[in-house]
């Protein structure tokens, strides 16, 4: 803890709540819900199945989050619940991360079991939601959807495409909103970080009315998060002896000399040597010296934020009208208004060759500039603008008494706006070198070479704001039945049905001088596709056995769906399940499913775009290594200068869609067992078994560079030019891809565990839960043959965090008008990816310790006070990190937050 927040401790609002507060975890009271459920409803939809059944824990492992369980998470934003999650993991969007650059900047994302955003389905009661972002995207938003909207919130941890159809690869996570709401409720929440920043109000209005034949229900929601800076917490960017290094993009600008060049100093260079322009506002704009990374690097940390400011805006109406006794109209209208923005530090310019004879440069040699950060214009600002629109209309009701249906139109779309202010026009920046053009028909002359030399007429003539336009729409059209086909001596034969058919589309229109390559940092080209499905699916549940010795009941649930993609060969999946309920206290679950993805918009149509990102070099002082070794020899033979060293993390990265994609296939097996051995107590076990086929990836820059240069005599495919190429003079990396393409496969297995147990205690009643997920092994195979990439147990390199155990555990206490639950959270232990020793190699068990106190001060007023990471557990260092010296996507950067909720009921 350092030592601001331990003073912000002790003032009286913390010790006030840290007082009164027990906290709460996102599972805490999920599986008590579900046994009074089971109680009270007969029949009910289970995700994952579209039989109605009275057993809500289906076949399926499944975790549910009820209402009261939701809340008491004190969580505003449905990423950060479900991030939170053992079985979340990987790379996904939120606030932490520095640009949240999956899936255009400012969207948050679900990512289970660590596969990947994409392969896992994300649904509003039942149906699929309209990928959001920026334009072009292939994952759903979270930011549209409020909390105060969402009753329950069901988690399948299976692939599920012979449900649901394509997507469902690591599972679906079905968002259940509130049915049914008589009066007027009104709630606030505002909370702040233990620094005084990190500000968050939320405002929620929830108004319905009911009556004999149907309901209405208007939601309003408001949410406005300020920023957490980052140098609040992270100084700065440190190196392997944790000194300040900053950024390689120096003020003052790098260059490289060849041998033969005179220093200034009238030293003459007898090997390559870098050297740095000056860097003092009032020295010598002429001056350089030879280029040191703790003396000339660029400290960006006061430039970012440790978590990104967003304003979120929604207004929804659900309703429905009984039209007849056996037809129900129903609506959904969603619209959501998201904000969001992220800081940069000012922008690089980037390989710009000068001449001897350029009357800017004092070296008199020939050379290239390789950074120079334009200090002079200040930072960049990044933001976006995002509506999202989502109708869903139709009709259910009953055919009979053992038959219901229900057919819909569902339609969302989202349009956005994103830029970035004051950038740079490199085609501007390359006319006030040209001694051809400048000084005449307004285009000044400028001098880069030097902080400082950049004077306001350069500035006015280079720097421009981008801004460019994006979009996704979905519509479907869908009908299902469901019923009972005859009745068995073990039951009831259950059957559904149904036909659906879809099409998704994607555009994304960036600005001009980004599509021409002249805008700084990032080159993309338009994009604009669409797929169209048609599906039709079969759903059978067979009671086997019943009422016999060892057996109470065994039941077999058979799905198959048939895909037909308009880009794409048609698709088989089938799902096929048992349910074998040994006693009252044992009960045995398993499942074998196929599943599969088509590629999405931006896989199949995306343009190439180019950005720095996080990359490690594994040549980098490769001279400290064994001459022996084969990254040593690899190294040298690519012809790598024994003293290389990277500069900064980042390596300029082109990466893009993939036309000559195919669809990747999946089979899941899940095995489980569900022990109740004494009342109130429930213990769980599930092992899950993944594999997918022409898995669909990205593969990082750091891992590819990795095996490139670990593989025999340079022979892996990622060594081939048009994967990356190097600077034949200094060694940097200066062309590196990381484009999608369909890999071998990917393999993982692991297993999920909980525990539930309700008592009376001290005339209170109390839950304690437990959930955890251990992953075993996940590997990836790039290509047939290949030598597999291992994830299980490794952080970092942008590829988020992937340790074996991950886990929540929470202890609930209920009075007659109060409860209070303390909760911890587990991020097991790791590896960095890329470092196997010296600091950050190696990441301790992080525990994050939540408290909430809730009391109903009547039967109207409802307060809740709460403290998140209540010992303000630090981010630990990781080697590879993707911003604030960690891994932005594991480990939280927030710190201490405290908070307080009050919600009035008018009846």
């Amino acid at each position: 803890m350092n030592a601001t927040s331990f003073r912000l401790t002790r003032t009286p609002l913390f010790i006030a709540l840290a007082t009164v507060a027990a906290g709460f975890t996102s599972t805490a009271s999920a599986q008590q819900a579900g046994e009074t459920a089971q109680k009270q409803i007969e029949e009910v939809n289970v995700t994952g199945t579209r039989i109605k059944r009275a057993d809500i824990e289906g076949v399926g492992p499944v975790t549910v989050l009820d209402e009261a369980s939701i809340e008491a998470t004190g969580s505003s934003s449905l990423e950060v619940l479900l991030q939170s999650l053992p079985s979340a993991a990987g790379f996904g969007g939120n606030q932490t991360n520095a640009y949240w650059t999956s899936n255009g900047y400012g969207t948050a994302q679900i990512n289970l079991r660590g596969l990947g955003t994409n392969r896992t389905l994300v649904m509003v009661n039942g149906r699929r939601v309209v990928n959001g972002g920026t334009g072009a995207n292939s994952s759903v938003d979270l930011s549209m959807i409020p909390m105060s909207l969402v009753s329950s919130i069901e988690v399948l941890k299976d692939g599920a495409s012979a449900t649901y159809g394509a997507d469902a690869v690591a599972g679906v996570v079905n968002l259940i909103t509130k049915k049914e709401f008589d009066g007027l409720e009104i709630e606030g929440k505002y909370g702040q970080t233990a620094l005084g920043d990190g500000e968050e109000t939320v405002l929620d209005l929830t108004w319905g009315v009911s009556g004999d034949r149907g309901n209405l229900m208007v939601n309003m929601s408001y949410q406005d998060n300020q920023a957490s800076p980052l140098d609040a917490r992270v100084p700065c960017p440190l190196n392997d002896d944790s000194e300040c290094s900053g950024s390689s993009s120096t003020i003052g600008g790098r260059a490289t000399l060849p041998a033969g060049a005179v220093l200034a100093d009238g030293t003459v260079l007898t090997e390559n040597t870098r050297i740095n322009f000056n860097q003092d506002p009032n020295g010598d704009g002429d001056f350089y010296e030879r280029y040191d990374g703790l003396k000339h690097g660029f400290n960006y940390n006061p430039y970012f934020n440790a978590v990104q400011p967003i304003k979120r805006f929604s207004f929804t109406t659900l309703g429905n009208y009984e039209i007849s006794e056996s037809a129900t109209l129903f609506t959904e209208l969603m619209y959501t208004n998201r904000q969001s923005g992220q800081p940069a530090s000012p922008g690089s310019l980037a390989d710009i060759a000068y001449s001897a004879d350029h009357p800017t440069n004092p070296t008199g040699s020939d050379f290239v500039l390789e950074r120079r950060r334009l200090l002079e214009n200040g930072a960049r600002d990044f933001y976006q603008e995002v509506d999202t629109w989502r109708v869903v209309t139709g009709i259910e009701g009953d055919i009979n008494d053992n038959w219901g249906y229900d057919v819909a139109l569902n339609w969302g779309r989202n349009t956005a706006t994103d830029g970035i202010a004051n950038n740079i026009n490199m085609q501007r920046v390359g006319e006030t070198l040209d001694t051809n053009l400048c000084g005449m028909n307004g285009i000044p002359c400028g001098d880069y070479l030097g902080y400082g030399d950049v004077t306001q007429e350069v500035l006015d003539y280079i720097v421009f704001s981008q801004e460019g336009t994006g979009g996704n729409e979905q519509k479907s059209v869908s009908a299902n039945i469901n019923g009972s086909l005859m009745e068995l001596p073990a039951g009831t034969l259950g059957f559904a049905a149904g036909v659906e058919w879809r099409e998704d589309s994607g555009w994304r229109q960036p600005d001009s001088l980004v599509q021409a390559g002249y805008a700084l940092g990032n080159q993309e080209d338009p994009i604009s596709g669409s797929t169209e499905s048609r599906e039709v699916y079969a759903e059978i549940l067979v009671p086997l056995l019943a009422d016999m010795p060892l057996v109470q009941s065994l039941d077999m649930d058979l799905a198959v769906r048939y895909s037909d993609y308009d880009l794409f060969e048609g698709e088989d999946t089938y799902k096929a399940g048992l349910n074998w309920q040994v006693n009252d206290m044992l009960k045995v679950r398993g499942t074998m499913t196929t599943a599969f993805r088509v590629p999405n918009i931006p896989e199949l149509f995306g343009g190439v775009s180019e950005g720095n990102l996080t990359t490690t070099d594994p040549c980098s002082d490769y001279a400290s290594l064994d001459p022996s070794s084969t990254l040593h020899q690899n190294c040298r033979a690519a012809g790598v200068p024994l003293n290389y060293s990277q500069l900064g993390t980042t390596i300029l990265t082109d990466r893009g869609g993939n036309p000559d994609l195919t669809p990747e296939s999946a089979e899941t097996f899940t095995l489980g067992v569900v022990l109740q051995p004494l009342d109130g107590l429930s213990l769980t076990v599930d092992y899950f078994d993944i594999e997918i086929d022409d898995a669909i990836r990205e593969v990082s820059g750091s891992t590819k560079l990795a095996m490139c240069y670990e593989s025999a005599g340079l022979s892996h495919a990622f060594c081939a030019p048009n994967q990356h190429t190097r600077n034949p003079v200094n060694g940097d990396v200066n062309y590196l891809s990381t484009q999608k393409f369909n890999t071998g496969n990917e393999m993982m297995q692991g297993i999920d565990f909980g525990a539930l147990y309700d008592f009376d205690m001290f005339g209170l009643s109390h839950t304690a839960d437990f959930k955890a997920s251990y992953l075993k092994e996940y590997e990836t195979t790039a290509f047939d043959g290949d030598e597999p990439f291992v994830l299980d147990g490794f952080i970092g390199s942008g590829n988020g965090g992937f340790p074996h155990w991950r886990a929540n555990a929470s202890l609930t206490t209920r009075g007659n008008q109060w409860s209070s639950t303390y909760s911890v959270r587990m991020i097991g232990e790791g590896d960095d990816f890329n470092a196997d020793s010296g600091i950050g190699s190696s990441m301790p068990n992080i525990f994050y310790h939540n408290v909430q106190f809730n009391y109903d001060m009547n039967d109207a007023l409802r307060m809740s006070v709460g403290i998140d990471n209540l010992f303000d557990q630090e981010a630990p260092r990781v080697a590879s990190w993707t911003d604030g010296n960690t891994d932005t996507m594991t480990y939280d950067l927030a710190g201490m937050r405290s908070y307080l909720r009050m919600t009035y009921r008018f009846d």
